[in-house]
């Protein structure tokens, strides 16, 4: 179990646990957060966050631009340092894989290298036998309908198709916990649609533990279990949404439920404020940049 800092952990959410959120509950969480806090000089961009997530659930967060999404993912996943507060994640003992893999919203698979090559990656750096690497990358280049561009190099994909190439990397890699920000945020509509799908279908075979960042209210019913608003900056818990649509989801299907309709009303009713908010400050920061 890797820790932050040495404070007592509270939960944050009362809840009315469903037969299988009972079952999570009852077992160790995978992400304890207690009352972190990020600053960069005078700026605070996370304030006093605290959450539990569940081992295998699909947790979404969104929030205005600004308010520090990125910047809890990016603490989560080791690559920034939090101010103070506590982050705790639960590695079964004996595990024999990486804690984290991250998607980010960019490009971020080698050029240089091929598809086949890009998947294998971590499982290279791990030192994984060969017959693992070859089944492993082989299983999620199928999965993401790669297989056949398997010796192409990043040059010659399609933006949608480079994204496929980091799912199929970060799954291959089998993590504990799989970190995604806004990966499909830059594609068109239909390539984003037909990511989503396969993400969900690929997540739904091993139910790994997700936490995704996006700007889209839709996609984060479309794909979570429970949603976390924030605040505008400094970012904060607003409050937290759960999605009870069944799985498996189909997309299409889903948007013609009404319950799908009442969430995300839902939703932006709890967002609309932060997102005028963070534009005032926008607003007001860009006039004290031109006085200054």
């Amino acid at each position: 179990m890797s820790q932050t800092a040495t404070k007592n952990l509270r939960a944050v959410e009362p809840v009315s646990p469903t037969a299988a959120e009972s079952q999570r509950a009852a077992a160790r969480p995978a992400i304890r957060i207690h009352d972190l806090r990020k600053s960069f000089g005078q700026f605070v961009a996370i304030d006093g966050v605290s959450l539990d997530i569940g081992r295998g659930e699909f947790f979404m967060i969104v929030g205005p631009s600004g308010c520090g999404k990125t910047t809890l993912l990016r603490i989560l996943a080791g690559l920034e340092t939090a101010s103070s507060g506590t982050i705790e994640i639960d590695t079964p003992a004996g595990a024999d894989r990486p804690e984290n893999a991250m998607v980010f919203q960019g490009e971020s698979i080698f050029p240089w290298m091929t598809v086949w090559n890009n998947a294998a990656y971590g499982l290279r750096m791990r030192n994984a036998p060969a017959a693992v690497i070859k089944e492993r990358v082989g299983h999620y280049l199928d999965r993401t309908g790669l297989t056949r561009f398997a010796d192409y190099y990043p040059h010659q994909l399609s933006g949608g198709m480079k994204q496929r190439v980091s799912i199929a990397r970060a799954f291959a890699n089998d993590p504990e916990i799989l970190l995604m920000d806004e990966p499909f945020s830059a594609l068109d509509a239909q390539n984003k649609l037909l990511l989503q799908e396969e993400l969900l279908h690929i997540w739904d075979e091993q139910t790994k533990t997700v936490v995704f960042i996006t700007h889209s209210v839709d996609e984060a019913v479309y794909l979570g279990d429970r949603i976390m608003v924030m605040t505008a900056q400094p970012g904060r818990v607003k409050g937290f949404v759960r999605v009870p649509l069944p799985r498996p989801r189909a997309i299409i299907e889903l948007q013609k439920a009404p319950e799908f309709g009442e969430l995300i009303h839902r939703i932006w009713s709890e967002l609309r404020d932060e997102v005028q908010r963070a534009r005032e400050q926008e607003n007001q920061d860009a006039a004290q940049d031109k006085r200054g």
